[in-house]
């Protein structure tokens, strides 16, 4: 994991090939120029400590989403795996006013339902569940009910579509690009055809270290994430983020039109993120 100094020490070592992204002008210039485009963000806000005050600094150093809390508890609420979910603190509330204030994307993927809804109702600007898998597809501990992607959906929010195979609990060793795209024909049943996008979770060279790092809580206690998996089972067509090729020939061998697939695969995004971080200007 890189800290955000080290981040824009490799951004600066690096700017022939990646850029920074501060606004979607900035995906359309290193689209443009053949580069990566990176958007910062944290898996959880226990970054800022205690300090509301802090948002305003990651802000400027770029960060543009951040999800409210990972798998466990913070200061702002609970995660998705704890055993008992209290909501939304008064910290929390807090929390959600100034990412609001500074444009910050908040993220709701690993948040607990009650933290999450608490979160969905209070926001004034449209949150995302950012990499998640369907519960009324799947029953695993971190997809989302159909109510839950109606709630987000309903208030102009957002839906990153995971391929990560064990949010696939019936048959993740033997997932398809096909399961992919039903998973994202179910979510956009509910949510819309704009609200809904792809967010791999992809996890591209991690070993089984990491995996035991992120599934225990805070990453040195007791396990919280439920899987019979070291690592992830592969997805066949799917390994690495050059892949998108095959995602994109397995929506127009599901028929979808042209507008759809453009949507999904990258539209639908910038048109997203395009509304909540509006004001901020390309760098």
């Amino acid at each position: 994991m890189l800290n955000i100094s080290e981040w824009h020490k490799m951004f600066a070592a690096n700017n022939d090939i990646i850029l920074q992204v501060k606004c979607v002008d900035d995906v359309r210039r290193a689209k443009a120029d053949g580069k990566v485009g990176i958007i910062l963000g944290f898996q959880n806000i226990s970054a800022i400590e205690d300090r509301i005050d802090a948002f305003s600094l990651f802000k400027e150093l770029g960060v543009g989403v951040m999800q409210l809390t990972y798998n466990g508890q913070n200061l702002a609420g609970t995660g998705c795996w704890e055993n008992y979910d209290g909501g939304l603190s008064n910290f929390g509330h807090d929390a959600i006013e100034e990412m609001n204030a500074h444009r910050i994307l908040i993220d709701l993927s690993h948040v607990g339902p009650k933290t999450a809804g608490d979160a969905i109702g209070h926001s004034k600007q449209p949150v995302a569940f950012t990499h998640v898998a369907p519960l009324g597809l799947y029953k695993y501990g971190r997809n989302k009910s159909d109510e839950q992607l109606r709630a987000i959906s309903e208030r102009g929010g957002f839906v990153g579509v995971s391929t990560y195979t064990p949010f696939m609990a019936e048959h993740a060793a033997k997932a398809t690009l096909d399961d992919i795209v039903s998973m994202i024909e179910y979510v956009i049943n509910i949510c819309g055809e704009e609200s809904v996008g792809i967010g791999t979770d992809m996890t591209q060279g991690r070993d089984e270290a990491f995996f035991d790092w992120v599934r225990a809580d805070r990453g040195t206690g007791k396990r919280m994430v439920t899987s019979p998996y070291k690592t992830p089972p592969a997805l066949p067509g799917f390994t690495s983020l050059s892949d998108y090729g095959n995602l994109t020939a397995a929506f127009e061998k599901r028929g979808w039109s042209e507008k759809r697939i453009l949507g999904v695969i990258g539209g639908n995004w910038l048109r997203f993120l395009g509304d909540v971080w509006a004001g901020a200007t390309a760098r």
